[in-house]
Parts: C-alpha cells; sequence; structure tokens
C-alpha cells in the first residue's frame, strides 16, 4: 500500500498532556495463543488520544489494528501496560465494570454492520437502551426517532436489515452507536462493504459527528478513507511506526447538516465525562444495577427471548412439545393416581369406618393331654362386648347363608344372604335409599322381610318399579322387601351388591339353622388406640370362657383398616410410579431444551459478542438466554397443563375412571416445568455469558 502524503507529525506518542486526553496507552502489549505458538498481536504500544479528534489506523493486515482497536473499546485487556480511558484504568476494572463503562463511553460500527436479522431498524438502534441506563420507552423512543430523522432513517425503522440498502443498514448501525450519546466512537472498516457513492456518505456522516464533538477512530486499509481523518496512526508487527497529523477532507454538505446531530447526539464535556467514569470499579457495576428500574430490564430481556423465539418457530415448537409431553403426562398420571386413591377411600368408605372384626378360632390349650376344641360367639358375647372397652360404641352380630330369590318368574341367586341386627345398618354405613330398616322387633321375632343390593334389584325388577312392599321369595317362602340397600359398587369377582340382608333371628333360625354367629363387627370411637382396643377384646372374651393358655389363639379380632392401609399404600405406590415416569418425560424435554439452546449459542455467537460490545454485562447475557428456556418451558407449560386435563378427563370418559386434577398438582407441574427450563438453560446460558466480547465479534 503507498503511503500517505507527508502530514505534519503529532507529538511523540504517549506524551501528548493536557485535561482534553481522553486515551492513554503506554508500553500496552497483547498475545494471542494458537495452540501452543504464541502471537504477539501488540509490542508496547504507546498512545494519546484527545476528546473531538478524528484518528485513522492504518496498516496492512495483522498489523495489530484490529486488537488495538478492540482494547479501546475495552472489548479485551491488555497482558502488559497500561490503558486509561478518561483517567481510569481498565486493568483494574472487572467484566461488569468494563461493560457498563463501555455502554456508556464507547459506540462501535462494523463493517459487517452486526445488525440482529430478526430485529426491525428501530429495534436494533435501542438494543444498547437495554443495557445502557434503563431509559423509558419513551424516551428510547424520542432518541430513536431524532436520530432517524438526523440520518434519513425515518420511514425506514420498521424495516429489518434484510430489507435495507447497505448504506442504510451502516446509518442504522451508526444510529445505534449514537443512542446512548458516547463520547467515543469506534469504527472498523465502517465503508469495506459499500460502493464509492454510499462510502463517501458514510464518511462524511462520520466527519459531521466528530465537528458535532465525538471521538472518532477509524481502522482502514484504504487512504481515501484515511483522508477524512485529521490524524494516521500506522501499525506494522504490533507497533506503531508513525503517527501523523493532516488536514482532513471537508464535508461535502452544507455546515447546517451538522446542527441536525446537535440534538440526539449532544456534545461531550471534558468534565462531564470524567466525572462519570470516576469511581469505577466494583461500585459501578452496583451504582448502574441500582440505577436501572427492574421492570425496564425484565420487559426488554422478555421482548427480546419472545423475539429471538419467534424468528426459530419450528426449533421453539419443538423444545416446547418435549416439555408439553412431559407436563401432560405428570398431570394426567397425577390425576389418575389422585383419581384411584379417592375412589379408593370412596369405596371403603362405604363399607363402614372405624370397625374391628371379631371372630371364633380353633383353641388348642396348652398342656398334656389336652385335646382342641372350637371357641363359639353369640349374641350375647356380642352385647357384653361394648363393656369390653370404653372405645367400643356399638357391636353387630351376624351370620352368612345363601338362597334363591323368586319374583314373577324371574328367578335370582344373590352371593350371600346376611343375617344381621339392626345396629349393623350403622356399623357397615348400609343405611337404605328407600324404604327403611328392620326394627329390634321384627329380628325378635324372626319376620320374614329384607333388604336388596343394587344389583338383585336390577335383575329381578323392571326399570322404573319400586320393589319396597312387593313380596318376593326366598327359598320358596314368601319375604316382604322393606328397603333398598345404597349401592357400594363393584369389588373384584365378589359384587357388594348383589347381597340381600335379613333379621338375624330369621336368618338363623328360619334360614340356616345356625345357634352361633359367624361374625361380630365392634365400631369403636374415631382416634381410639387400636392395638390396645384389639388386645382388650381378645382378653375379654378369654375371661368370658374362662380360657387357660393360647388365649391369643381363641379369638381373632382383624383391623380392617390394615387391609384399607394396605390398599392405600398400593394406591400410592402406582401413583409414585406413575409420577416418576411422567417426571422421566419432563426431563427428557428438558433435556431437549439444553440441546437446543446449546446449538443456539454456538449459532448466535456473534450476535452475543455485540450485545457485549454495546454494553451487555455477562449477567445481562445470562439473564437473556434464561429467559428463552424459560419462555419455552412455562408455554410449554401452560400448554401441558391443558393438555394433560384434557388426556385425563378423556380417559375419565372412556374407560369410567375416577380422575381428579388437583390445584395442587397444576401448581407442582407448571413449577416443575419452568425450573426445568432453567436447570437445563443455565449451562448454555453461562456458556454464552462467558464468552469474551472480541472473540464472539471475530466469530463467523
Amino acid at each position: 500500500m503507498r503511503r500517505l502524503p507527508p502530514a505534519r507529525r503529532t507529538r511523540a506518542p504517549g506524551r501528548t498532556s493536557g485535561p482534553d486526553a481522553l486515551i492513554r496507552l503506554h508500553g500496552v502489549a497483547k498475545t494471542y495463543w494458537l495452540g501452543a505458538t504464541p502471537v504477539r498481536a501488540l509490542r508496547g504500544v504507546s498512545l494519546t488520544i484527545r476528546e473531538g479528534e478524528f484518528v485513522a489506523i492504518m496498516g496492512p493486515s495483522g498489523s495489530g489494528k484490529s486488537t488495538l482497536m478492540h482494547l479501546l473499546g475495552l472489548l479485551d485487556v491488555p497482558d502488559a501496560g497500561s490503558y486509561k480511558l478518561l483517567g481510569h484504568e481498565a486493568a483494574g476494572l472487572d467484566d461488569d465494570a468494563l461493560a457498563a463503562l463501555r455502554g456508556r463511553t464507547v459506540g462501535f460500527v462494523f463493517q459487517q454492520f452486526n445488525l440482529l436479522p430478526r430485529l426491525s431498524a428501530r429495534d436494533n438502534i435501542e438494543l444498547p437502551l437495554l443495557y445502557g441506563g434503563g431509559a423509558t420507552r419513551a424516551a428510547s423512543r424520542g432518541r430513536t426517532e431524532a436520530l432517524a430523522r438526523a440520518f434519513a432513517l425515518s420511514n425506514r425503522l420498521t424495516h429489518r436489515p434484510g430489507e435495507l440498502s447497505g448504506g442504510q443498514q451502516q446509518r442504522v448501525a451508526i444510529a445505534r452507536s449514537l443512542v446512548n450519546a458516547p463520547s467515543l466512537i469506534l469504527a472498523d472498516e465502517p465503508t469495506g462493504n459499500l460502493d464509492s457513492h454510499t462510502q463517501r456518505e458514510i464518511l462524511d456522516l462520520l466527519t459531521r459527528l466528530n465537528r458535532a464533538g465525538l471521538t472518532i477512530i477509524l481502522v482502514t486499509h484504504e487512504e481515501e478513507v484515511a483522508a477524512y481523518a485529521r490524524r494516521v496512526i500506522w501499525m506494522r508487527d504490533g507497533r506503531v511506526l508513525w503517527d501523523r497529523r493532516q488536514r482532513g477532507l471537508a464535508v461535502g454538505r452544507a455546515a447546517a447538516g451538522t446542527g441536525a446531530l446537535v440534538g440526539p447526539v449532544p456534545a461531550v464535556r471534558a468534565g462531564a465525562t470524567r466525572s462519570a467514569a470516576r469511581g469505577l470499579g466494583a461500585p459501578l457495576a452496583r451504582w448502574r444495577t441500582a440505577l436501572t428500574p427492574l421492570a425496564v430490564h425484565a420487559r426488554g430481556h422478555l421482548a427480546e427471548a419472545m423475539t429471538s423465539l419467534a424468528a426459530n418457530k419450528a426449533r421453539a415448537a419443538l423444545s416446547t412439545l418435549g416439555i408439553t409431553i412431559g407436563v401432560a403426562a405428570v398431570i394426567a398420571m397425577l390425576a389418575i393416581g389422585t383419581g384411584a386413591k379417592e375412589s379408593l377411600s370412596a369405596m371403603m368408605s362405604k363399607f363402614g369406618t372405624n370397625v374391628l372384626s371379631v371372630r371364633a378360632e380353633w383353641y388348642q390349650p396348652h398342656g398334656r393331654g389336652s385335646d382342641g376344641v372350637i371357641t363359639r360367639l353369640t349374641t350375647a358375647d356380642a352385647a357384653a362386648l361394648v363393656r369390653a372397652h370404653p372405645g367400643i360404641v356399638c357391636t353387630a352380630p351376624m351370620v352368612w347363608s345363601g338362597g334363591s330369590l323368586t319374583y314373577r318368574g324371574k328367578d335370582w341367586s344373590p352371593d350371600m344372604a346376611i343375617g344381621c341386627t339392626p345396629p349393623y345398618a350403622e356399623v357397615r354405613a348400609w343405611h337404605p335409599v328407600a324404604g327403611r330398616f328392620f326394627t329390634e322387633a321384627e329380628d325378635r321375632s324372626r319376620a320374614r322381610v329384607l333388604l336388596l343390593g343394587a344389583s338383585v334389584i336390577r335383575q329381578l325388577y323392571a326399570d322404573g318399579e319400586n320393589p319396597v312392599g312387593t313380596t318376593v321369595r326366598l327359598n320358596r317362602v314368601p319375604f316382604t322387601v322393606i328397603g333398598l340397600l345404597p349401592e357400594k359398587g363393584g369389588g373384584g369377582r365378589w359384587d357388594p351388591d348383589n347381597i340381600m340382608l335379613v333379621p338375624l333371628g330369621t336368618a338363623m333360625y328360619r334360614m340356616s339353622g345356625k345357634r352361633f354367629v359367624d361374625q361380630i363387627d365392634v365400631q369403636f370411637a374415631a382416634g381410639a388406640d387400636v392395638d390396645e382396643l384389639m388386645d382388650a377384646i381378645k382378653a375379654f372374651l378369654s375371661r368370658r370362657y374362662r380360657l387357660k393358655g393360647g388365649k391369643d389363639d381363641a379369638f381373632s379380632v382383624r383391623n380392617e383398616m390394615q387391609w384399607r392401609q394396605a390398599l392405600s399404600s398400593m394406591s400410592d405406590t402406582m401413583s409414585a410410579l406413575l409420577a416418576v415416569v411422567a417426571v422421566i418425560s419432563l426431563m427428557v424435554g428438558g433435556i431437549g431444551i439444553m440441546n437446543i439452546m446449546l446449538v443456539t449459542v454456538t449459532e448466535r455467537t456473534r450476535e452475543i459478542g455485540l450485545r457485549k460490545a454495546v454494553g451487555a454485562r455477562g449477567s445481562d447475557v445470562l439473564v437473556q438466554f434464561l429467559s428463552e428456556a424459560a419462555a419455552i418451558s412455562v408455554t410449554g407449560g401452560v400448554i401441558g397443563i391443558l393438555l394433560g386435563g384434557a388426556v385425563a378427563f378423556g380417559m375419565a370418559k372412556i374407560l369410567q375412571w375416577t380422575v381428579v386434577v388437583t390445584p395442587f398438582s397444576i401448581l407442582l407441574s407448571f413449577g416443575f416445568s419452568a425450573g426445568v427450563g432453567i436447570l437445563f438453560g443455565f449451562w448454555p446460558a453461562r456458556r454464552a455469558a462467558a464468552l469474551a466480547p472480541a472473540e464472539a465479534l471475530r466469530s463467523e
């Protein structure tokens, strides 16, 4: 490349002094590593750039000019030497402080424009405002409109980058660099992809910005571009070879054109800019966060997340589908499990609560020459048992029998005829739904009355016919139907509704000829100690029959709550198993989100670098990608809740199952789906947040 014509030399690099010094570099070095091979990009560079200068940095490829621009823009930090921006040492700042200072002080213009293709021109211009101070929406729109008028973009703000010409895209990029009113503009080959006419327009625009008070640093290969600058720095092999001043080309527009930019781009004041930079460091991030309204940040990140997902609808839909299936499975499985548990509980309650069953067993007394006998239970034992323990409420003796019913030519044999006393209705919850239960008098007189179960009624009577008061034949003996029993529901091979109840005296003396009862049901008070109660009953009967030894074997007392608890435990186990399967489905959906987000981070590396260049901190990028993952999981969760509820109720309708969708299951599924999205999205988001801005911008 031909050298520029001789120009007036500046002071020696690094020795310019004065209150208007914006940038000071002294002995700056930067080395990159390609595997084990060091690449020394900068070697002891010393420079001073004052506010309001227009500087062009030139040199062949590999001279270090792009690395120098990255250091000047706080996209990277030197390995050695000192870099002071506005009097503050950049090497002492952490990543968040660098991002905050970069977002408020530096504006970037790139050769490739670096506009986000899914955003409109307006949104691209306003992108730094998302990270640069929490301006209100009205204030953001005011700045954007002013810049658009100044750069002749007012009628293009709603267009996306693909709908703009190269010159329009670069003007959008310049407007984006100015929206936070920086004091320094760094332009990396800003006209490299433009035709000569558009190139002159962009360079004229940069010159006008410089005359409005902005410091411009331009990296270029072309001498005609560098001719617009007032100072040229030539680099080779990571060193500054020479640093000269020149007159610079005049702006090819009327002087009034410069004034149009003064409104949207306030002139930089050295004192004000320095005061904003003083005290930076660890407190800067806290100060910036305190001044930024959380609502503005949250709304901005959410809008960015939704825009990003909308740009990849198919990918987002597939990720959402995984979460939807998992949440739907959780809702449906929990609904089925809860419904089964409640159905079991309701069925058990139909057979009475707090009930013990007492039966006589084979009795083998201890001692030589003893013979085994069978103990017996009588109605008198049932009446006496109420004295065995204060927790006993009542007792109901019963016998089992069989028989065949005939009514108007129809025959039916119930599974069982139960002979019982009136308290049996309370103990076993057999309160008639129509008619009445038999009385003590009918029991003593061995009356020929009975109550029929629902299955028996369906077999003997026509629909709509009232059985109460009718006469049926039980084993060819006429009996009067005095009541209809409530329907209990199927219980496997034995149908609890295929029964009939008759008075105990009738069953023992008219039907079976039994003199002893088969079982005594004991109802106890809620809260009673069941184990103590069972021991008391056994001890009472042993004393009543004067049994010696082996008294624990003479009578059996069964706690029906035990088998009910066993069934309930089995139901809980099945519900837990179904829930585990559903959770596995949800985890698979979460892994899908993680994979998609990892691919997204790789594809959007350059975008991440751009966001960091305009002021985004690592936490901003982290929240950005977490918001996308959370949006996927929350959307999938909502759809999954609706789908799971529909599946559950559909199964209830088709299979006649009991399902219960509880608020807890909805909250659990929704919270778990959101948690899965955040959990599995955190690693990709953390990787995105950890990317170095300079390296991210260099990626393709």
